[in-house]
């Protein structure tokens, strides 16, 4: 009973010691102190900031040779890229899908032997190639981010960029229906290599000739006889040119009748010439205006200042103002080398008197008159080459107007009838033609230009009343300066 007593004291005492000789954990035991916190340290064992950035085409390879056996493989994303190790040290790294995932290769330690960013986009040999073979001349690169494509470089002009886009979005939008989509998928950042310059010359060239012959005799007078008086008054209306035209006119009386013979002609030739010039890069739309505005009477807003009823009234014209002049519109596209693409506006108008408007003034018997515009107009789309002309619109017009006015029954009798009748002839032509030329410009230095008023300056006193000039020229090179002696005769001189 002894000995076992004394065993356990031993084996007691035993354990005591090797507690107070073994090392304590602060973390876990009761009596650590509370201001020690343990250390811990945190490893990265594999990131992207060593990867290499591996572009793949959707169902492509790459071979990959490490410098270590492989013992682990982590792919982000299976479903767009999947590596397969072959050996020890060569692993093959599949595109599937489009998208962006990573890959890393660890070695038997644990430690990463490499890592790559992997990008998996379509496949764009096809389109890369297709361009490089329908565009030889244009350096355009291909390239691919998510689901859509970018092309970069140079192309000679804007037609190739163009074509080159057009391409781009066909092949993307293979095996789709929906081609608008495809489009936007595409980004054209091609640059066109020294834009050409286009200059439009547009030549409006119209000829009108007007012809009105009017011939008539307005009775006015009264017969007696017996109780009975006849009262008459026949004024000719000149219907087909709708006014009698002013000029000379013989009036004669026979008792209580007076007879005015109207027998009058008038013959005019209008001639209309415009020639705007502009100049627009290749793509761009150029607009040019050279005219005026006129104002256009839309109608009196009246108002009374005073309650008392019948005071005055006092009206305020209503006032908007009409474009008309010689304008040009246009936006030039250069297709290949001198060939050119247009899409051009053009129009010149002018101030009428004919249909024109006249209104009277709300409470007085001033009017205003409002002229009509004659306008000429053309809109389409042309392709010439560069210095080659074109009509792009052209008209002949022929119209013929004769009316005869007359007393019934009188104006049927034979020789006496045509004082009871009058004859109105209108005829009016016109010939319009709108050319255009467009010309590949390139800038030029200012000392080979000139301007209208080179060489002009205002003539000397003794000059202008003696000799008859308007402007005398100076500083013209090639050319010897005026005579100052006058030879001839001076004064006014009609032909």
């Amino acid at each position: 009973m002894t000995t076992r007593t004394s065993i356990r004291a031993a084996v007691l005492a035993g354990l005591i010691v090797a507690s107070w000789l073994m090392p304590r954990d602060p973390s876990v035991a009761a009596d650590a102190p509370v201001g020690d916190t343990p250390t811990q340290t945190i490893h990265v064992a594999a990131s992207d900031l060593k990867s290499r950035f591996v572009t793949l085409g959707v169902s492509k390879s790459v071979v990959i040779d490490l410098p270590r056996d492989i013992k682990d493989v982590l792919v982000a994303d299976p479903h767009i890229a999947n590596a397969v190790v072959r050996s020890s040290r060569r692993a093959y790294i599949i595109g599937i899908s489009v998208g962006q995932t990573n890959v890393f290769f660890f070695d038997a330690s644990g430690k990463q032997i490499a890592g790559f960013d992997i990008a998996v986009k379509r496949d764009l040999n096809g389109i890369q190639e297709a361009i490089k073979q329908v565009l030889p001349d244009a350096d355009i690169t291909v390239q691919g981010i998510g689901d859509g494509i970018i092309l970069s470089g140079t192309a000679p002009n804007q037609a190739e960029a163009q074509q080159a886009f057009d391409i781009a979005t066909r092949l993307l939008g293979v095996g789709s229906a929906d081609t608008v989509a495809a489009g936007s998928k595409v980004v054209n950042a091609i640059v066109v290599r020294g834009q050409d310059e286009v200059m439009l010359k547009v030549t409006v060239a119209e000829v009108q000739r007007d012809v009105i012959k009017q011939l008539g005799i307005n009775l006015t007078g009264s017969l007696n006889y017996g109780t009975a008086i006849v009262n008459f008054n026949n004024t000719n209306p000149f219907s087909a040119y709708g006014q009698s035209l002013s000029g000379s006119a013989f009036t004669a009386g026979v008792d209580n009748v007076d007879a005015t013979l109207q027998a009058m002609e008038q013959a005019g030739v209008i001639h209309t010439l415009a020639e705007p010039n502009l100049t627009a890069v290749s793509g761009e739309t150029a607009t040019f205006v050279a005219g005026g505005e006129f104002p256009i009477l839309n109608g009196y807003s009246c108002s009374s200042t005073s309650t008392t009823p019948g005071a005055p009234m006092t009206c305020q014209p209503s006032i908007t103002f009409k474009n008309f002049g010689v304008s040009l519109n246009f936006t030039p596209v250069v297709l290949s080398e001198g060939r050119i693409s247009l899409k051009v506006m053009t129009e010149v108008s002018d101030l009428s008197s004919n249909n024109s408007l006249v209104v009277t003034e709300p409470g007085s018997t001033a009017t205003v008159t409002v002229p009509s515009i004659l306008t000429r107009r053309a809109d389409t789309t042309v392709e010439l080459p560069s210095g080659g002309s074109l009509a792009m619109a052209g008209m002949i017009q022929d119209s013929t107007k004769h009316n005869v006015n007359g007393v019934p029954g009188l104006m049927e009798v034979p020789v006496l009838g045509q004082l009871f009748k009058s004859n109105d002839y209108v005829n009016q032509r016109t010939e319009l033609m709108i050319l255009v030329t467009p010309y590949v410009v390139h800038a030029v230095a200012r000392k080979d230009l000139s301007l209208p008023d080179d060489g002009f300056a205002d003539p000397s006193d003794p000059a202008q009343t003696l000799l008859g000039r308007l402007n005398r020229i100076y500083g013209v090179g090639g050319t010897p300066d005026p005579s100052d002696k006058y030879n001839g005769k001076y004064g006014f001189i009609l032909d």
